[in-house]
């Protein structure tokens, strides 16, 4: 009470009186000033829950209702808040409350208090009624509290609070921020109209840069701005990069392993562990190594009959073959050229790898001439399996996020017609699921439930059918509620893939939202098995009926990826699932802990995995392996490789896992160190669906890796391909070309509320652009020489000179 003035404190024992005096006072002003009074030492008397500082302040109405003072004001809004939510509970009519909270709101943010109006109007449902009190000087701290308070919200005011953001920056013409909500809202429509708000060209390229990293098609009406939202100049940024780094020299798969360190026990036949699967694992570290640069020494060679291709056999040259692509990867022109003699090979499984080769290429790229669809479309229809699923496969990858009508017509037949085996179904719905990511489309929903109600019990339970249910889960990716109907509608299917499904689209739907009872009801999940009594019957069914525990484990990370804090709890919880959890779960935990952390090697994940990577189980000591590769995916994380060496030899009599160990190396040395898995971007505001969707294919198969990837179905690592992106900032002048700018790079703040301009990095180092950005990092330019066309500094951005620039004396 120190700031109450004086006469106010003598006034407090006579409070009852002077409210029983009050009602007797005849009407008029005297009886206002009365009330404002009351209305100020009501706040004094805040436990009787009478909430008489609001009732008196509505029975004098004032427009001047900051001059008690800020406590006042705070105490009020509380007050609003409790009030509104017992009227609505009776059913009566709050009008004068908003009048009032309309009051409040602009004192709030002219006295720097955003996060007191945002809530207030937060609690009143009526968040959409702040812009217009917004102004250039309240509307960073208002937006920025209002994003990050999304993670936090339950749905639908999440989504009112982006849109009323997305209308802030709008009207403020701060356009890539506005482009970054139209991204999180999956708004077309909302994407188009920040185009409209300007004229500027440059403004529109930087605006189809950041589009083109979330691989969202428009079609826009300048060619130059579409050339930057085709991505087409990629391959040649990317080079640019490796340049200046001076990393272009390609690696070979012993660089990566270093053998001589490993000690590996001197045993007679450990040279005879399985060669052809090591060489296998040799072309899946190579490609993922050069990733990008466009040479290396095993597979584009000269010399065509000493390429790497020929030392695998039958499934392993389709990979092999692939390979050649991923190394070549965003390279349209000189990839398919490449790629072009492999088409003509009598060998079917490398004609095949050249055919998801093509895909492959053209992935995260989009080309006038549409190379991937002329080339492809032809063999969708092919006798030949390898060659059939290879064109399948490779047209969900090059159009991943398109939504082209073209590829559905082509593909949809294959997924209705039931005299198609469930493998070319499934990867045929799969697909689909990649290029229609997140857009709910009716026609494919309707083709993949009416195949699971027609086939019958045996196709059902076909080990592909997984990869049927993931693409109508990918479908409904981010959409929330959306997805209901079709989770009531697949009830009705009877055989287990029914439940198996239902758990895949309700995991999507809320992926990256971080909604605490979603985890919840997943948790229950888990536990289910354990309550019932085990059934008679062999394994394999045992497997089948448990997927969606195994599913249910991903989906924790699924939907708490997108929140720190959520994020935290989980990894507790999996230690738990880990301990008591069936098979299924157990195979599950350490894939959900690689795909929460991807492309960021937190000591305390990567030390629990590689705990569980000497497991007893080899399918859980397989998937940790993987996961380790996850964790450090593009980093180059010496720890994470000296662990991984060790594994190797750990495992060197041990085909399965040796080959699961190279694969491990492979990732952790992704694009030479220069690229990311994680699905993040834009300060990790954005959530890309087309990269999650690439990776829940590869972890969904991992559940059962010994049937797949480390089978004959090993190819489906290449459904990696759409999450690669390179983790640079690299700098343009205003035609494109690569500048070099200094910048400071360090840690991100959270400065959400803080007072004042506080720093947004910390712990930062200067470097002269090109740069590579790690997990966490920001950077932000040196000096005011240049104005940064993108409000983060990440990915490509255009910088324009600044012409108000203050010279130093």
């Amino acid at each position: 009470m120190t700031a109450v003035p004086k006469p106010l404190k003598f006034l407090r024992p006579h409070y009852a009186e002077l409210t029983a005096l009050y009602d007797k006072w005849p009407v008029g002003e005297l009886q206002n000033a009365l009330a404002d009074v009351l209305s100020v030492l009501g706040m004094t008397y805040a436990d009787n829950n009478k909430r008489d500082s609001l009732r008196y302040r509505l029975l004098a109405p004032s427009e001047e209702i900051g001059n008690w003072g800020h406590e006042y004001v705070r105490h009020l809004a509380l007050e609003i808040g409790e009030e509104h939510t017992a009227r609505v509970e009776k059913e009566q009519s709050f009008d004068e409350l908003m009048g009032l909270a309309l009051q409040i709101v602009p004192f709030f943010l002219k006295h720097n208090a955003e996060a007191d109006a945002v809530d207030l109007l937060l609690e009143l449902e009526a968040i959409e009624k702040l812009p217009p009190f917004v102004d250039k000087d309240t509307y960073a701290r208002v937006c920025l509290y209002m994003v990050s308070c999304v993670n936090l919200l339950p749905p639908p005011d999440d989504m009112a609070f982006l849109r009323t953001a997305y209308q802030i920056y709008l009207s403020q013409g701060k356009l890539t921020q506005a482009m970054a909500i139209a991204i999180r809202l999956d708004d077309h429509e909302s994407m188009r109209a920040v185009f409209s708000a300007t004229d500027d060209v440059l403004v529109h390229k930087q605006l189809a840069f950041i589009l083109a990293h979330q691989q969202i098609w428009l079609s826009l009406e300048n060619e130059e701005v579409q050339e930057c939202l085709s991505n087409s100049r990629l391959s040649e940024y990317f080079l640019f990069l490796a340049k200046e780094l001076n990393i272009m020299d390609p690696k070979v798969p012993e660089d990566i392993y270093k053998s001589h360190l490993e000690h590996t026990r001197a045993v007679p036949d450990a040279a005879h562990v399985d060669s052809a699967k090591q060489n296998l694992a040799s072309s899946f570290v190579n490609s993922f190594v050069n990733a990008g640069f466009g040479k290396d020494k095993l597979m584009i060679v000269d010399d065509e009959a000493s390429s790497w291709v020929y030392k695998n056999k039958d499934a392993g040259m389709l990979s092999a073959t692939a390979g050649i692509a991923q190394i070549l990867l965003w390279n349209v022109e000189q990839g398919l050229q490449d790629l072009d003699k492999y088409m003509y090979s009598s060998e079917e499984y490398i004609k095949a790898g050249s055919l998801l080769g093509i895909g492959i290429v053209n992935a995260s790229v989009h080309d006038e001439s549409d190379p991937a669809l002329a080339l492809l479309s032809e063999y969708v229809e092919n006798r030949s399996v390898p060659l059939r699923i290879s064109a399948i496969i490779g047209l969900g990858l090059s159009y991943a996020g398109s939504q082209r009508q073209d590829v559905f017509n082509l593909l949809q037949p294959l997924i209705a017609d039931t005299s198609f085996s469930m493998q070319i179904a499934s990867l045929a719905a799969l697909s689909l699921g990649l290029v229609f990511v997140g857009s709910c489309n009716a026609d494919i929903t309707e083709v993949i439930l009416q195949t699971l109600m027609e086939r019958d019990e045996t196709q059902l339970s076909d080990k592909w059918g997984r990869f049927m249910s993931l693409g109508l889960g990918l479908l409904y990716m981010g959409k929330q509620d959306a997805a209901d109907v079709i989770i009531e509608t697949l009830k009705a299917i009877e055989h287990p893939i029914g439940r198996n499904t239902n758990v895949l689209v309700d995991i999507c739907s809320y992926a990256g939202t971080g909604n605490v009872l979603k985890i919840q009801n997943l948790l229950h999940l888990c536990i289910e098995k354990a309550e019932a009594e085990p059934k008679e019957g062999d394994e394999a069914s045992q497997k089948a009926d448990d997927l969606f525990q195994g599913y249910a484990v991903l989906g924790i990370a699924i939907i708490a990826m997108g929140e720190d804090i959520g994020s935290e709890m989980v990894l507790r919880q999996f230690g738990h699932l880990m301990h008591y959890g069936e098979g299924s779960i157990r195979r599950a935990v350490p894939l959900a802990m690689g795909l929460i952390s991807a492309s960021n090697p937190q000591m305390k994940v990567f030390d629990t995995l590689s705990r569980y990577s000497h497991d007893s189980d080899l399918d859980v000591a397989v998937n940790a392996i993987f996961a380790m590769g996850l964790v450090g995916a593009g980093t180059n994380n010496a720890r994470l490789a000296q662990l991984l060496r060790q594994l190797a030899s750990y495992y060197s009599k041990e085909a399965n896992s040796l080959f699961m160990v190279r694969i491990a190396q492979g990732l952790l040395h992704l694009g030479k160190g220069t690229m990311t898995l994680s699905p993040f971007n834009t300060e990790r505001q954005i959530l890309s669906s087309v990269s999650l969707a690439g990776m829940l294919a590869v972890l969904v198969s991992l559940i059962d890796a010994s049937s797949f990837v480390l089978d004959t179905a090993h190819y489906l690592l290449y459904f990696l391909t759409p999450s690669i992106h390179p983790r640079f900032l690299i700098t343009l002048d205003t035609d494109l070309k690569p500048i070099q700018v200094n910048v400071r790079v360090g840690q991100a703040v959270d400065t959400v509320g803080q007072a004042g301009k506080p720093k947004t990095i910390t712990g930062w180092v200067t470097h002269s652009t090109p740069v590579l950005l790690g997990h966490g990092e920001r950077a932000e330019l040196e000096d005011d020489e240049y104005d940064a066309l993108s409000s983060t500094l990440e990915g490509l951005v255009i910088l324009k000179k600044n012409e108000n620039k203050v010279e130093a004396e």
